[in-house]
């Protein structure tokens, strides 16, 4: 007999398995969470936002603190011992500075003698005389195999004792005697604030312009888009120059410019998804039961676009913050003593050769950031696209 019509049994039935129901939001997070890439940027993004805000007020050193006789101190350096309790660090500008074995800076040293016809600065550090010889300086240039000083105590060479890494300055300091480890915490502050605050501002205006040319259509919307056409084809350096003459150069400046230029590519994209979502069976009925134009807007269309806007504005604050870089890089930023990412980049630039940490930490920190925020709207477009979910 066939018993392949069987009934299915109790027990079949229980073993059967469902999916549990979520919502739009929660099967959103589950995909993004799924997306190995997206939540490291978002651990990331979390951890540049707490250090930004929380990190320099746990330092000693302010952002604008000198210390001129600290200048151009590498993040790890050589030291060399005197004796047991007594160890020294040469300058790459043949300084010599007292430091612990661990690498603590604890003072400069002044020369007792300096014998510049034989290339030799003589000190004293605790009674004993050290000589710091660098005649083959010269001769390093074009042979790097050679050393460029020696450094003799009681006329005895010393060799190099350890490499340590700087426990005063963890990322060195800048020409000035300035720690650049706050200076970059606060240039974090200041990118992610011109960020955040030109990012909120596109949101707001772009969403609301770019709804209500596609909802209203017509001649309205005609116009609509060819103010924007008009906005968009200015350069925003122009902008900038431009209130430069107004506005002092600064902040304020910069944020200006970029609220001004920044939301007419969300307003194209609002507008796309709002012709699509107009022509739905719910938006007609809305109509049909006399909703205002504004509450159709509001509360159906904008609602559900949300995911393309979401993805838009993660994809524009890596954007606002290359661009306030590259402003800050050029000049037109913020001004000294202030420091974001384009200006320490800036100021390092002079001295690449001999002081490479200063540029490579700022230009670290503005990688690491737009590999962050990319990876996260990478994330959040699949997650947020109905298409794919599973």
């Amino acid at each position: 007999m066939d018993n392949r019509w069987e009934k299915v049994s109790e027990e079949v039935k229980g073993e059967r398995k469902t999916r549990p129901s979520l919502t739009y939001w929660q099967d959103a997070w589950r995909r993004l969470k799924q997306n190995k890439l997206s939540m490291i940027g978002l651990v990331v993004i979390i951890l540049l936002f707490i250090t930004a805000i929380f990190g320099p007020m746990l330092s000693k050193f302010s952002y604008e603190d000198q210390n001129l006789k600290f200048g151009n101190i590498a993040p790890r350096f050589d030291i060399y011992e005197v004796d047991k309790s007594n160890y020294i660090y040469v300058h790459p500008e043949y300084k010599l500075f007292t430091v612990t074995s661990d690498g603590k800076l604890l003072d400069s040293l002044k020369p007792v003698e300096n014998d510049i016809m034989n290339s030799q600065k003589i000190y004293e550090v605790d009674g004993k005389r050290v000589v710091l010889d660098y005649k083959n300086a010269k001769l390093s240039r074009k042979n790097p195999g050679i050393q460029k000083y020696k450094i003799l105590v009681e006329n005895k060479e010393t060799e190099i004792l350890k490499r340590v890494f700087n426990k005063t300055y963890f990322f060195g300091t800048d020409s000035h005697g300035r720690d650049l480890f706050i200076r970059v915490l606060y240039g974090a502050r200041i990118s992610l604030t011109v960020a955040v605050v030109a990012t909120l501002v596109n949101f707001f205006i772009g969403i609301f312009y770019g709804g209500i040319s596609g909802y209203l259509g017509g001649r309205v919307d005609a116009i609509m888009m060819r103010i924007m056409d008009i906005i968009s084809t200015i350069p925003l350096l122009l902008y900038v120059i431009l209130l430069m003459v107004i506005i002092s150069p600064g902040l304020k400046t910069i944020i200006i410019a970029m609220g001004l230029t920044f939301w007419v590519r969300m307003a194209r994209i609002v507008r796309g998804q709002t012709l699509s979502i107009k022509q739905q069976e719910y938006v007609m009925a809305a109509k049909t039961i006399g909703a205002k134009n504004f509450r159709i807007l509001s509360r159906h269309i904008i609602p559900n676009a949300m995911g393309p806007i979401i993805v838009s504005l993660t994809m524009m604050i890596p954007n606002a913050i290359f661009t306030e870089s590259f402003l800050s890089f050029i000049g037109l930023g913020v001004s000294a003593p202030q420091a974001s990412w384009g200006t320490l980049a800036s100021d390092a630039l002079p001295g690449i050769r001999s002081y490479p940490y200063q540029l490579f930490f700022p230009s670290l920190a503005i990688s690491l950031t737009m590999l962050a925020f990319n990876f996260l709207g990478d994330g959040l477009r699949d997650a947020l696209d109905p298409r794919l979910r599973k």
